[in-house]
């Protein structure tokens, strides 16, 4: 199977070759001397001879966009006023009140020692 290389992605691998080939890497194809001389011994023709040859065994790795279907979405504010907020929060503090002792936040004897503190009236 022969990839389909971006011209980028041939420079880079060119490139990338040359610079071994200039830091006196071994070449991967065995090149005539007068061949060679009619290059001028360089680097980056040789490394495209050996591109051409698919001898040079060198990975592209592509990284693929992630297909989300999560889109960010305005966020609704919703326009409450003070008194149902506050007519909320009551409404809830009532319900932990009724059902402390179900939701095990207070236990019964602690509910007999607060009825005789506050005198069995509640306060606000």
């Amino acid at each position: 199977m022969e990839y389909q290389f971006t011209k980028y992605e041939i420079a880079r691998i060119i490139g990338a070759r040359a610079l071994q080939i200039a830091t006196d890497a071994p070449l991967l194809l065995k090149i005539a001397d007068k061949e060679l001389k009619e290059m001028k011994y360089d680097p980056i023709k040789i490394a495209e001879k050996e591109f051409q040859e698919g001898v040079l065994p060198i990975a592209i790795n592509r990284p693929l966009p992630r297909r989300k279907k999560d889109k960010l979405t305005a966020i609704k504010e919703e326009n409450v006023s003070d008194e149902e907020l506050v007519a909320k929060e009551q409404e809830v503090e009532k319900d932990i009140v009724e059902n402390a002792t179900e939701m095990g936040l207070v236990q019964p004897e602690d509910e007999e020692a607060l009825d005789l503190e506050t005198g069995g009236s509640e306060e606000q």
